[in-house]
């Protein structure tokens, strides 16, 4: 079973970590393409395109510039532990034994705006970018065109190393969207 949710506002940078494994996102010369975008909008930009205000667009406009292909822990944490909305604290990240973590890590993926798809222990560096934004990028003018297919073909790898090729879908619809459902190997249980 393959469990997909969204990610969350609420990014947490400062608590101590509870664990020191980590894997790198598989993603970032897609990521690459979306931070180069994003570097050239100004925080009006970004305030109107988010929806947010003047504070939050100079905090992601800075994000923007201090984002780096390299990730480690001097500028990036696991994904399960960076997030902090709702299903985060459900989840309880904090309190996993490594054999949770690896189950998750088995288990579980974070449907991303700027990463496509993260596993829970994908470092990820701290970004707002939520998937309905209207961004014109090299491949079209959200980023629904611009994830495509790429996304339905990484659950599709993630499906193919389960048992059951089950995908319980816990994203939003925002998030899921993005995914080409009549693509997937798998039975979609929402």
């Amino acid at each position: 079973m393959l469990i997909v949710v969204s990610p969350a506002k609420t990014l947490d940078y400062e608590s101590p970590l509870p664990s020191q494994s980590y894997t790198q996102p598989e993603l970032i010369e897609y990521s690459q393409a979306l931070i180069d975008v994003c570097r050239q909008l100004t925080p009006e930009d970004i305030a109107r395109l988010m929806k947010v205000s003047d504070k939050i667009a100079g905090l992601n406009v800075a994000r923007f510039a201090q984002w780096s292909e390299h990730f480690s822990f001097e500028n990036a944490r696991q994904a399960i532990f960076a997030f902090k909305g709702d299903v985060y604290t459900g989840l309880a990240a904090d309190s996993l034994s490594d054999e949770g973590l690896a189950f998750a890590q088995q288990h579980l993926r974070i449907l991303s705006g700027l990463y496509g798809v993260l596993k829970p222990l994908d470092l990820m560096q701290p970004y707002r970018l939520e998937m309905g934004t209207k961004l014109d990028n090299p491949r079209g003018s959200n980023l629904y065109q611009f994830w495509g297919e790429i996304i339905t073909d990484k659950l599709n790898e993630a499906i193919q190393a389960q048992d059951d090729h089950v995908l319980v879908n816990l994203a939003s619809n925002e998030y899921f969207k993005a995914v080409k459902v009549n693509q997937l190997d798998a039975q979609v249980i929402t």
